[in-house]
């Protein structure tokens, strides 16, 4: 069974970075496409980037230019690099395992930008 696990959230102030991990243990890494989600106060889950095995990355319009998603097969883990964070950016991301029709999801991390 795929597990997801990640890393790396917290409270940063508006222009600030961060930098999420996330760990994929069960399977064999290389296979799935990998994706962060972001869940807002009072919003639905949307898209904010993937990144295929062949190391294609597609980026929500609202994080292109400031997010990059990057993975290490070689230690099974993805990132999501963040700079010049909003405060609309603030939600709680997920990690995403995808392959075929089966999706497998992280237990989120915290993001908060806020001065």
């Amino acid at each position: 069974q795929v597990q997801l696990v990640e890393s790396g959230g917290g409270l940063v102030q508006p222009g600030g970075s961060l930098r999420l991990s996330c760990v994929f243990s069960g399977n064999i890494f290389s296979l799935y496409t990998m994706g962060w989600y972001r869940q807002g106060p009072g919003k639905q889950r949307e898209l904010v980037a993937q990144i295929t095995s062949a190391g294609n990355t597609n980026y929500a319009d609202s994080v292109k230019g400031r997010f990059t998603i990057s993975r290490d097969d070689a230690k099974n883990l993805v990132y999501l690099q963040m700079n010049s964070l909003k405060p609309e950016g603030t939600a709680v991301y997920y990690c995403n395992a995808r392959r075929k029709v089966t999706d497998y999801w992280g237990q989120g991390t915290q993001v908060t930008v806020s001065s």
